[in-house]
């Protein structure tokens, strides 16, 4: 079974980070790791939309080369967003709330349930993904996601 690693903003915002960074160069080594073994990496769109929006904002067209150039590298690795991929957000959106643990405020677009939505509502099982991040506490609400250190 391959491993489906799909990375959220955090971990794809430090790939795109100039060649002198220390937390870059990390975050590039596991993930070279991660494809010599075998895992298939996967961009959810939302993700995309969140880092690129920085690079847009900051005026880094070489961090925009990077993440363009990293999207093209590997067929399918970009997953873009469905209709059902909405639907399945405004589920999750009102799920966790009617539980108590909302992800974002009730005003906000909430990029985290997107980002599990799109992955929910891929081809992908959800016992193959993993999902690298910073900080995995609200993807982790619906999906195995782990500190992108973390995962070997």
């Amino acid at each position: 079974m391959t491993l489906i690693v799909a990375l959220e903003a955090g971990p794809l915002s430090l790939i795109t980070h100039r060649k002198d960074n220390a937390a870059a160069e990390a975050c590039r080594a596991w993930l070279a790791s991660r494809i010599a073994a075998g895992s298939q990496i996967v961009v959810p769109a939302i993700a995309d939309y969140e880092v690129r929006r920085e690079l847009i904002r900051a005026g880094k067209t070489a961090g925009i080369s990077r993440l363009d150039e990293f999207l093209r590298a590997a067929p399918d690795r970009y997953l873009p967003p469905t209709s059902a991929t909405f639907q399945k957000a405004a589920e999750l959106w009102a799920q966790v709330r009617n539980e108590g643990m909302p992800t974002a405020g009730n005003e906000a677009l909430d990029a985290d349930v997107l980002f599990a939505a799109q992955l929910l509502t891929s081809k992908f099982a959800p016992e193959t993904l993993v999902v690298a991040t910073t900080n995995p506490k609200h993807i982790g609400l619906f999906l195995n996601a782990r500190e992108w250190r973390s995962i070997r």
